[in-house]
């Protein structure tokens, strides 16, 4: 993939990324801003061990309501090389990673491979490619026989919504795109020990005044996707982090009411997966990105 005109995700901004900033922030060296053993992802990933997990900086995406903005929008973190890239990889497994989870890593694809290739005979963990879900079918493509486990966001089905939470153009059929291509690739979940081999998760981050929009988004997976072949995990953590604010339907948390209401739905269609406690929605749950581990 050519970095000096970067056309990795939907946006084809055509930045010459070795010169300059593409719009998610990102150059052509890896920036990454924290590595741990991450407990709270869904169990089937997080384990009893931790989930593996890097935190790239920059974002394809430009979410009001983001709870990483200092690394997605302001992309803080630390420049590091493929090859020391690859050395976490190695150090996270060596710890007890149940798998290697790559957090918002869409510009950083040819990259994320390049030390995957380096450490592939040494890595026997699996590989979970954590995303906002606005990708490209061919840039996925490039992933096929590197990841193990997509873990993609459904944050819309009304492309208007995407429009003006997430500044992203055509957002709903991007994203059925994307998720097709992903299960395609993986196939049914597969779980062993109760941790996930490889599969796809679908999240949903369920959205406070949005109840009919988180609706129609389990609907339309129910329908497009094998109902035994995919998971869901529907999150009621929605915090109103960063700009959330400027948008007064947003800037509260979601209510019992709204979160049962889509839940219900999901277990009406026979959608399979995860619940998350509303306890969950609160500000200690968001990583400190102290650069640990980089």
């Amino acid at each position: 993939m050519d970095m000096h005109n970067c056309r990795l995700c939907p946006r084809e901004c055509g930045t010459d990324r070795y010169t300059d900033t593409g719009f998610c922030g990102c150059r052509a060296d890896i920036r990454a801003a924290k590595a741990y053993l991450h407990m709270w992802e869904e169990p089937c990933i997080s384990g009893t061990r931790g989930s593996g997990t890097v935190f790239f900086s920059g974002c394809n995406l430009k979410c009001c309501f983001c709870q990483n903005y200092q690394i997605s929008h302001e992309t803080r973190g630390k420049e590091i090389t493929e090859s020391r890239l690859a050395e976490i990889f190695l150090e996270l497994q060596k710890q007890g990673a149940h798998n290697i989870n790559l957090v918002s890593p869409t510009p950083y694809v040819p990259q994320i491979t390049a030390a995957l290739d380096m450490c592939r005979e040494k890595l026997n963990i699996p590989i979970v490619y954590n995303t906002g879900g606005y990708e490209k079918v061919d840039t996925l493509k490039l992933l096929e026989g590197y990841i193990d486990v997509y873990l993609p966001d459904f944050k819309y089905f009304d492309d208007n919504l995407g429009k003006k939470y997430s500044g992203a153009d055509n957002y709903f059929e991007t994203v059925t795109d994307a998720l097709r291509e992903m299960y395609r690739q993986t196939g049914p979940c597969r779980i062993a020990d109760g941790i996930i081999r490889r599969g796809t998760i679908i999240r949903h981050l369920a959205l406070p005044s949005h109840r009919d929009d988180s609706v129609r988004i389990l609907e339309w997976i129910a329908e497009n996707l094998p109902r035994d072949g995919v998971l869901v995990s529907l999150m009621s953590q929605y915090t109103p982090f960063y700009k959330s604010y400027e948008h007064k339907e947003i800037s509260r948390r979601i209510s019992t009411f709204e979160y049962n209401y889509v839940l219900d739905k999901a277990v009406s269609l026979g959608l399979r997966g995860f619940m998350q406690e509303r306890s969950s929605a609160k500000e200690e749950y968001t990583p400190d990105f102290d650069l640990s581990g980089i």
